[in-house]
């Protein structure tokens, strides 16, 4: 049995959600290509992301829609949505506004890097996260 992406079917219907009615996405940063993020999406989420053209992705440890820059104000511009063979995973090209994608207020979620047998982090902090979560 193929697991292919039916491109006949509307366009929400072609794609394979999992248990849970999610997608991973990857979102990529349309200039430098780089790798900002892993996250989820549901229907709803994938909808509103392509009807307002910035990222919405699902928070799973929410429980809710999560507004990429609704706190921090680093908002996600989508400028393209792909979705691989399968159907079964999403690529989001975005410019970041703000040049912060990860909470810990560095460019990428990708920081930690192998070094020896430990995880070290990579990337330098932009911002401290409390300069960026005000309360």
């Amino acid at each position: 049995m193929s697991h292919d992406l039916d491109p006949s079917l509307p366009w929400l219907d072609a794609l394979h959600w999992d248990a849970d009615g999610l997608i991973p996405v990857i979102t990529q940063e349309a200039g430098s290509r780089r790798v900002l993020t892993l996250a989820w999406m549901n229907r709803e989420s994938l909808a509103e992301t392509v009807r307002c053209r910035r990222a919405v992705y699902w928070s799973r440890s929410r429980q809710r829609l999560w507004r990429k820059g609704e706190e921090s104000g680093h908002v996600q511009h989508v400028r393209d949505i792909r979705t691989d063979c399968d159907g079964d995973a999403l690529l989001l090209s975005v410019e970041q506004e703000g040049g912060i994608a990860c909470h810990t207020g560095r460019e990428s979620c990708f920081f930690f890097r192998v070094e020896g047998e430990h995880w070290a982090a990579a990337d330098p902090v932009l911002k401290d996260p409390k300069d960026i979560y005000v309360k």
